[in-house]
Order: structure tokens, then sequence, then C-alpha cells
């Protein structure tokens, strides 16, 4: 094994725990509880060099989680190298699923990154997290209102309320809503319903049209134009899968392609018998429910739109 040690990261909020293998000997020579502070990794990798040697290697990972690629773009730039491990890669061994702690994990990840039997998570460039977040909150918003459509239509049925018309939410649904005879506090209700839901259609087209405006920008408008010559992508699929992928040179083949995400059949087979089922539904569910809704969307004829 090469002259390297590797630190085994189980990362919190409020903590970390630490785990440093010698790669050479395979011995677990410092363990450490620190709270969840760069400059406290950084002082037990001080001291791993001043007993090791400053020339010696030093590889840290922990599993991808609540602190995204922040704590490994912190790492680098204090000159750690630094791996965010795909859990449901990782080896893992029937004792770690009777013993769960912050403690064993660690080392666990530990003798992952030892062992190479981890597949790394991809670290996009800042711009594009920063697109992929910007992507995230309009979806927020696009689920708050869908959530506000089905109160107002629940508020409706309680008080014996029923559109007659063939679709909801079009103009007429909407002028039909705003002449119902309703009294007292019950028309204040549907008025303030209707005023959030106002305010959030308002949001949502504003930041449909930024992400629009970002898409023609130099970095993104070649990729984008390109996902968008495939039927039932819009621009905010575009821009979603590829911030999402940002390079998609990483699969040798489509078949990789579509097993990140999730999309190819379960199988649990054995001798003469085949048994195959549904979708895994692993890897990024983000590019799996984005690519699901276009097909969708493509099928009713309503590109880009969602209830």
């Amino acid at each position: 094994m090469e002259n390297i040690i590797y630190i085994g990261m189980d990362v919190h909020k409020e903590s970390f725990s630490l785990c440093a293998l010698h790669g050479t000997t395979g011995e677990i020579i410092r363990e450490a509880r620190c709270a969840s502070n760069v400059s406290l990794v950084k002082k037990f990798v001080e001291k791993l060099r001043t007993k090791y040697g400053k020339d010696i290697k030093i590889k840290a990972g922990y599993e991808a989680g609540c602190l995204g690629y922040s704590l490994h773009n912190l790492l680098e730039q204090n000159g750690i190298d630094c791996d965010i491990l795909a859990p449901t890669t990782m080896y893992s061994s029937s004792k770690n699923k009777m013993v769960k702690n912050d403690r064993f994990d660690a080392k666990m990840i530990a003798l992952n990154l030892a062992n190479g039997t981890y597949k790394e998570v991809y670290v996009p460039e800042e711009e594009d997290v920063a697109v992929k977040e910007y992507i995230r909150m309009l979806g927020d918003f696009k689920t708050s209102l869908k959530k506000m459509k089905q109160q107002i239509k629940a508020f409706l049925l309680r008080h014996g309320y029923v559109y007659e018309g063939k679709s909801s939410w079009t103009i007429a649904y909407m002028k039909w809503l705003k002449n119902l005879d309703l009294q007292g506090l019950f028309k204040e209700t549907l008025d303030e319903y209707l005023l959030q839901y106002d305010v959030l259609v308002d949001k949502i087209e504003r930041f449909s049209l930024r992400l629009e405006e970002l898409s023609h920008s130099e970095r993104y408008e070649e990729p984008v134009g390109k996902l968008r010559c495939l039927k039932g992508i819009d621009t905010t699929s575009a821009m979603t899968v590829h911030v999402e992928i940002a390079d998609f040179t990483r699969f040798p083949t489509a078949k990789a392609f579509m097993a990140y995400v999730g999309l190819t059949p379960s199988e649990s087979s054995s001798g003469e018998k085949i048994s195959r089922s549904s979708i895994t539904k692993q890897g990024n569910s983000t590019v799996r429910s984005t690519l699901v809704e276009c097909a969708n969307a493509l099928v009713k004829g309503a590109i880009g739109l969602k209830s």
C-alpha cells in the first residue's frame, strides 16, 4: 500500500468524527471527535504530518449528505485532498449493520478510501452549483403553488362550490372564482388564498424569465440548446439536467447514464428464475424526476407545464 494516510470523516451539522488509517500498515493511527470546523480538521492533519513526516500524502473523505460540496471545497482550499463518497456505492460489512455510531462510520469511510471500494461524487464548478440552487428554489415555489391550488379547491369543495367547466386555473376558472357569492370571513378567506396564489404565480414567472436569461449566457447557450433539441425538454428542464450532470463525458454509454439516474429496471434473478421489477430509483433523483416529467408532458402535449 502507498505511504499515505486516509482520513474517514463522519460529518454532521454540529460535529465531525475523524478516523486516520495508515495506508502502509492498515492500522488505525488516530481518532478524534471535534466541532464542525475545518480549522480543527486542519489541526488533526498537521498533528499527523508532524508525527509521520511533512511529505506523507493525506486523503480525506466523507459521505454525501447535508453539507453538500462546501466541506470538500474548504478542505481543498486548505491543501487537504478530499473525496465525497456516494453512500450507495460504499462497501459495508455485516457488523456495520449491527453496530451504528459516528466512530464506527468514520472507520468504515477510512477503509473504503483505502480500498477504493466506492465511487466518488462529481463536484461541479461553483457557477453550476449557484444555478442548481436557483432552479431548486424555483421548484420549491412550484411545489408551493401546487399546494395552494389544492388548498383553494379543498376550501371550495367543503362549501359546496364545484366548477362545471373543463379545465381549472384557466382565465375562465379564475373569473368564476372571483365572482363566487361568498360572504363575510368566507369571502375574506378565499381572497387571501387568491392573493397568495397571485404572488406565487408572479414569482414563478419572474424566476423562469431569469432562468431563460441565464440559458442564453455564453456558458450555457450551447449545451442547453442541444438538450432542447430533444422533444419534451423545455428551457427549465434543459438547464436542470445540464447543471446537475455538468459533464456528460463521465458516462461511457447511455446505459451508464440511465443507471446513474436510476432509470434502469431492478432485478432479483437466480438460476432459472428471472424477476425484473420497477426502476431502481438510485442516483440523482432531480434528473430522474425531470426526465420523467418531460416524457409525461410530451405525451400530454403540455411541454414545460406542470399541475
